[in-house]
């Protein structure tokens, strides 16, 4: 027997079919919502954005250029590829976002050592930041630690200082890099503390914790991602990390201006875009990121990784960037110092 058709009034009746109606209904307008917004999109970033980070994978300027491309992906609908450029302290890395033709979708993530001081001590450097790039959005901020090793008989920075003073010869301060941002802050450190310090660079952060656990090294400056860890295993004692308040990673650790010594420093990584990119894109790409950098489970991921998430729009981030310029640079130039 073949099934009679069911009547308009008999179909208006049914109430599964009445919700598929409802569902069919509502899908058309949430796609003819939607349709704009992706055109925009599209019309943007009509293939794939590369984001090159200046260090090899696995540090924390890669981390968080790979937690906001993942993020990046569905924002803009396109695949966000992060391209490891290493080498230079991360100016090559700069040297090649700059020279990207203007139709290519390319950001870098840099930090302060690659835009504020690298053009400070090199003659040749490549690139000038304000003329070759245009910052995008200031995404995370970091402190500095100043730590001591086991063998050191101090546990605060008042005796530290104390011991620095009566120990001039001895008291060396390691630092992951010369000219790095730990090298200059820790000449920050000695200046305000009217105390003589010499710094030591290595060659990364390994071999440095290495010398100031086994004692080679008495005091070292590095980020607190990196010096926190060895802290909490007991292998050595942070004395005081350079935020203005106190970091939710290390609560217990007071900050710099809390043990007696009126410092204050952060670094941060921030998406730069080539001068040559169009300024609609970058505007599109700044919008997305901001958005990206509000999203609680964005924030989440930062925070478990050991890092302070930051929320910027584009002219917060460019006047970031002025202030934190105007702190370093005396301290770059009055060091003296030459790659």
């Amino acid at each position: 027997m073949i099934p009679r058709p069911l009547s308009a009034s008999s179909a208006s009746f049914n109430p599964a079919r009445r919700r598929l109606a409802a569902l069919l209904a509502m899908a058309g307008i949430v796609a003819a919502i939607a349709a704009p917004n992706m055109a925009r999109a599209q019309a943007v970033l009509d293939s794939p954005l590369r984001i090159v980070v200046g260090y090899a994978p696995g540090g924390a300027t890669d981390r968080v250029a790979r937690i906001v491309g993942d993020k990046l992906t569905a924002q803009l609908g396109v695949p966000v590829i992060v391209e490891n450029k290493p080498g230079a302290g991360g100016r090559l890395a700069a040297q090649q976002v700059k020279a990207t033709p203007a139709g290519q979708n390319v950001l870098m993530l840099a930090n302060p050592a690659v835009m504020i001081v690298a053009p400070l001590v090199f003659k040749d450097n490549g690139y000038e930041p304000e003329r070759d790039f245009v910052p995008v959005s200031h995404v995370n901020a970091y402190d500095f630690a100043l730590a001591v090793s086991p063998t050191l008989p101090v546990r605060e920075l008042n005796h530290l200082l104390a011991w620095m003073r009566a120990n001039p010869q001895q008291a060396n301060v390691g630092v992951p890099a010369t000219g790095s941002l730990p090298h200059f802050f820790g000449l920050m450190v000695g200046e305000k503390a009217k105390v003589q310090t010499q710094v030591v660079g290595y060659r990364g952060s390994a071999p440095l914790l290495n010398d100031l656990i086994g004692g080679q090294v008495p005091i070292a400056v590095d980020t607190e991602d990196v010096v926190l860890p060895q802290h909490n295993a007991g292998k050595l004692r942070i004395l005081a990390l350079s935020g203005e308040k106190r970091s939710p990673f290390a609560p217990n650790i007071p900050t710099f201006k809390e043990a007696g010594l009126d410092l204050a420093a952060t670094g941060w990584n921030t998406f730069f875009a080539p001068a040559t990119m169009p300024k609609d894109k970058v505007e599109r790409l700044a919008t997305t990121i901001h958005a990206v950098m509000q999203d609680p489970d964005t924030q989440r991921k930062f925070k478990d990784a050991g890092m302070t998430p930051v929320v910027s729009t584009q002219a917060q981030t460019a006047a970031m960037l002025k202030a934190y310029k105007a702190q370093w640079a005396p301290v770059v130039q009055k060091s003296g110092y030459q790659p």
